[in-house]
């Protein structure tokens, strides 16, 4: 009885697919001739069981506003059920393990709010009219099914902006953090995890601000420098947190790879404040989570925004670009890799009002006009990683000169091995996996991997 379970996208067709053995190694194709896929290169992947690298959290999304509306109160009962099951249930679905929230209203949202909305001129650092109650309706809900169907999953958390009456715009729209509400800010913080506590909900890390660096106009943001988002974190957020007991951890920046400065010197001031460090996809490369890790290697790297959209075309070249970036995140040293918005509908929203046109894509779409649901490449590349690689597993050194072929290993916390690969060739190879202490009779034969394919393989002691 083989010990390994296989999964493979070929194309649009084949998105995600359980393979035998056989079928794998003897080159069996689905809706392909064999010979169309003869590979003429050997590949060899190389996976060291010695070399370990950091211990996985898991792959999510987000349950935006827009996301949680959409799943909670559009898609029927029936179908909801059954879509809770294929995301987060490790056994009938893919397992999905973390989330990562937005903290109010973010760009996919029906409305602009955060939990402490005031009329115009007022103001209020007790927090007294603080409140959670929009989450209770829609988001809450589902991130209790979710705990309920997974109880490795862990929430993250992120603002958009702090309340308007905190900041130098007076509006979610724009402008900064006051530094006379610098401490009521951090208690917005303390006042939202213990709200989420008290539906059983721990928040298992937040960050200061979503895309610091960022001042759209047409949806909540907030500017924060890193000199101010270093000293904020260690003076107030940090120790508001230990007053509290709060074991939640602080990830600073939260956005993309193109400014590593900016990490580093919150990480330098800020120092055992903070926990980590939370990266972006919109510009850069993967390797600048290295570059911030080995000079802080006691931090923590976490991936927790990347959508796909229309900028990039379906199928091939859009699921490409998740499987090969995907992998590189993971190759350097990120516990997470979270996607964006777990449910989009048929027009790319809903959006705040004002928006614009939207080119973002869900993990899975849900029309508004006809309640169809539609799984997309997101979800099944997310696939390939969530359903082999668990929480707590430990990523092994994998290496191939080939550099058309990209792999990441995991050794899981019940000791099977999880290789996801993928060829950004338009060459299909033959690929050979060498991994020591393997017994001859669990080794795979070498085995075709075709172009533009990915592939997951489980190995079972």
């Amino acid at each position: 009885m083989s010990k390994w379970t296989i999964y493979r996208s070929l194309n649009e067709q084949e998105q995600f697919r359980e393979l035998s053995e056989n079928e794998l190694t003897q080159g069996t194709q689905s809706k392909k001739s064999e010979s169309q896929y003869e590979a003429v290169r050997v590949a060899t992947v190389k996976i060291d069981p010695k070399q370990r690298g950091q211990k996985m959290d898991g792959f999510g999304a987000s349950f935006t506003d827009s996301s949680a509306y959409l799943i909670h109160r559009v898609l029927p009962q029936a179908e909801r059920e059954e879509l809770m099951i294929r995301l987060f249930d490790p056994h009938e679905g893919i397992g999905l393990s973390v989330l990562r929230n937005p903290m109010g209203a973010s760009d996919y949202a029906r409305s602009i709010y955060s939990y402490h909305d005031l009329p115009e001129g007022e103001a209020d650092p007790a927090l007294d009219r603080f409140s959670i109650a929009h989450d209770e309706e829609d988001i809450i809900p589902l991130l209790q099914e979710a705990v309920k169907l997974n109880p490795q999953v862990k929430l993250m958390a992120s603002p958009w902006s702090a309340p308007g009456w905190m900041k130098t715009s007076a509006s979610m729209l724009g402008g900064s953090l006051k530094p006379e509400y610098y401490e009521a800010f951090a208690q917005y913080f303390v006042r939202y995890i213990q709200g989420y506590q008290q539906h059983n909900l721990p928040i298992y890390a937040v960050t200061p601000q979503n895309e610091a660096l960022y001042e759209p106009l047409h949806y909540p943001s907030m500017l924060m420098a890193a000199d101010v988002q270093m000293l904020w974190i260690r003076d107030y957020l940090k120790p508001a947190f230990q007053r509290a007991g709060i074991s939640a951890k602080i990830l600073c920046y939260d956005h993309n790879w193109d400014k590593p400065e900016y990490p580093l010197e919150v990480l330098e001031g800020a120092e055992d404040a903070v926990d980590g460090v939370a990266w972006h996809w919109y510009g850069g490369a993967p390797s600048a989570q290295s570059t911030v890790k080995n000079a802080f290697p006691s931090k923590e790297v976490h991936f927790t925004e990347g959508s796909g959209g229309e900028w990039i075309p379906p199928f091939e070249q859009a699921f490409s670009n998740v499987m090969r970036t995907g992998i590189e995140i993971l190759r350097n040293h990120s516990q997470s890799f979270v996607l964006w918005n777990m449910a989009l509908d048929e027009h790319n929203g809903p959006t705040v009002p004002g928006f614009g046109k939207s080119t973002c894509r869900g993990i899975v779409q849900i029309n508004q006009s006809d309640q169809k649901l539609t799984y997309t490449l997101d979800y099944y590349a997310l696939a390939h990683f969530s359903k082999i690689i668990r929480p707590g597993a430990t990523r092994l050194q994998s290496d191939c000169e080939d550099a058309q072929i990209f792999s990441v290993a995991f050794e899981n916390e019940d000791n099977s091995l999880a290789i996801v690969l993928f060829n950004d060739d338009d060459e299909p190879r033959q690929i050979e996996l060498s991994i020591p202490n393997l017994s001859e009779a669990s080794h795979l034969k070498p085995f075709n991997l075709p172009p533009k394919s990915a592939l997951s393989l489980l190995h079972k002691i």
